[in-house]
């Protein structure tokens, strides 16, 4: 059967090919990686894949985070712009949706992926505590719960519900207040204990000044919880404040 134009099916008939490609080929060595933007990212992207993304400053690791939701841009720009304004790595991606679109060039596309992030950290800091016992983890649990709790600029009020083995049933936020006050029912919290089967609560809440020292009105409340729980048989193991880099616990505090 003749053989169809364009077919290569022997080492001499690929000899044609390669001589018209020389020239080509060489060229496109000698060029080295593509200039611009687009050199300046391969380039990233080969020192990330070759020696982790400690070789990467928190800069760099923003704008490759960047450049797969903004392609289209230069994204160097962007990067040092969040971080003269949030002042760190972790501050910019824990900053609030509103407080992003004030970034010039960032978008919506930039803002999604920066919370993609954060959600996929906070994520497998989860998944450490997930199925081990909670007291036995607490190193993992008090990383999980500074990663979510630390950088808010408001407090939050969650609770952990364990089972009778003190492994985690769930994570609820219970309440969202101001800069040093947020609003808590204890009878609320043990209705939902209630609900979940649980036999033993810790509580969690933030202090966004950054000083975990407990007010009156938390230890007031801690209190009420503990009564409330004490009289149904659930165990409060503990309270604890997160504040900024720092923590305190009204167990260690002996103040439970």
């Amino acid at each position: 059967m003749p053989k169809a134009r364009g077919m290569v099916e022997t080492e001499a008939d690929l000899r044609p090919l390669l001589i018209d490609l020389a020239p080509q080929v060489a060229e496109a060595c000698a060029a080295g990686p593509p200039a611009g933007a687009e050199g300046h990212r391969a380039r990233m992207r080969a020192r990330l894949l070759a020696a982790g993304p400690d070789a990467l400053l928190d800069h760099e690791l923003i704008e490759m985070l960047l450049f797969l939701a903004l392609p289209r841009r230069d994204t160097r720009a962007i990067a040092r712009g969040l971080l003269a304004r949030f002042g760190s790595f972790g501050n910019a991606l824990s900053a609030s949706v509103s407080e992003l679109r004030q970034v010039e060039g960032l978008g919506e596309a930039g803002i999604a992926a920066l919370k993609t992030v954060q959600a996929a950290a906070l994520r497998l800091m989860r998944h450490e505590v997930l199925d081990r016992p909670v007291l036995s983890n607490w190193e993992h649990l008090l990383g999980y719960l500074s990663a979510a709790l630390a950088r808010e600029r408001v407090e939050h009020f969650r609770v952990l519900f364990l089972d009778s083995r003190n492994r985690l049933i769930a994570d609820e936020a219970q309440g969202k207040g101001t800069v040093n006050h947020t609003p808590v029912y204890p009878r609320e919290v043990i209705r939902r204990a209630l609900e979940l089967h649980a036999t033993a609560l810790i509580l969690v809440h933030n202090h966004p000044s950054g000083d975990p020292t407990p007010s009156e009105g938390d230890l007031a409340m801690t209190a009420q919880i503990q009564a409330a729980a004490t009289a149904l048989g659930i165990t409060l193991h503990d309270h604890l404040i997160i504040g900024n880099g720092r923590h305190l616990s009204f167990r260690q505090e002996r103040l439970l």
